[in-house]
């Protein structure tokens, strides 16, 4: 169902159970799945593609411009949210900066009132961004991390799969795989309750806590640490050999540090 007072453009393809609230806008060539629901007053920008129930809440802009002084407004890209995501109210979503490209969220997803996605950012799966939540340009963020409300995450930064930043914390280096992150770049040790709640065994969370310690026990180079402890062929299980190999990618070449 579709609002009178919304404006949808005739380029945009709804599928037929859509509904669109009061005074929402939908812009040209946007694409959204069965189920979705936009909000009143929701804006979706140019291209914009959004999956199947996805939800789109008061006041929320998906696909705008990036906020990046170099940027050319004729140049093509676009956003794409995955099936069941959640944007509440006042959410922005900035498109990618290069032709062809786009910022991505992935499915099942929960971005809290007013976070704000910059361009070119890749969330996976079962991501929650609290209240007021930032990522810069380019930051990737693994599936099931949680990232506290007003948190600040610096550009290119990487957040790892299953990892926790406490409220307000300031990130401008790489966070870990299951990690605890907070205040300015500090670790307090791992996610032991998520991991548990996502059914990880006594045997997989025993593994990633020695690699943990063999990374991070040591004064020195984490990315060395962490080739050696690879190397060895001790680490056997998934989560301790995605810790171990997060070391060896980025952009940064930094990262959180216990306190």
């Amino acid at each position: 169902m579709i609002h009178p007072t919304a404006l949808v453009d005739a380029t945009a393809r709804l599928a037929s159970d859509v509904t669109v609230g009061a005074h929402a806008i939908i812009e040209a060539g946007v694409v959204i799945g069965p189920g979705s629901t936009i909000a009143a007053h929701a804006i979706i920008k140019k291209n914009a593609v959004l999956g199947k129930n996805v939800q789109v809440d008061h006041f929320a802009v998906i696909g705008g411009n990036p906020q990046d002084l170099s940027f050319k407004n004729d140049i093509k890209s676009n956003v794409q949210i995955g099936d069941g995501t959640i944007l509440r109210e006042h959410v922005t979503v900035h498109r990618a900066t290069q032709p062809g490209l786009a910022t991505v969220i992935g499915q099942n997803n929960l971005l809290m009132a007013g976070a704000h996605v910059a361009h070119d950012c890749v969330l996976g799966n079962h991501v929650i961004l609290a209240n007021g939540c930032m990522l810069g340009g380019h930051v990737q963020v693994g599936d099931h991390a949680f990232i506290s409300g007003g948190v600040a995450v610096h550009q290119f930064c990487r957040v790892g799969t299953g990892s926790m930043t406490s409220g307000n914390a300031v990130i401008t280096e790489d966070v870990p795989p299951n990690a605890l992150a907070h205040s300015r770049n500090q670790l307090s040790g791992l996610n032991l309750v998520g991991m548990r709640r996502r059914g990880l065994s006594t045997a997989e969370i025993t593994e990633l806590k020695k690699a943990y310690h063999a990374v991070y026990a040591p004064n020195g180079n984490c990315l060395s640490f962490a080739q050696v402890a690879l190397q060895s062929g001790t680490y056997t299980t998934p989560v301790a050999q995605e810790f171990l190999n997060f070391f060896l990618g980025g952009k940064r070449g930094r990262f959180v540090q216990p306190e």
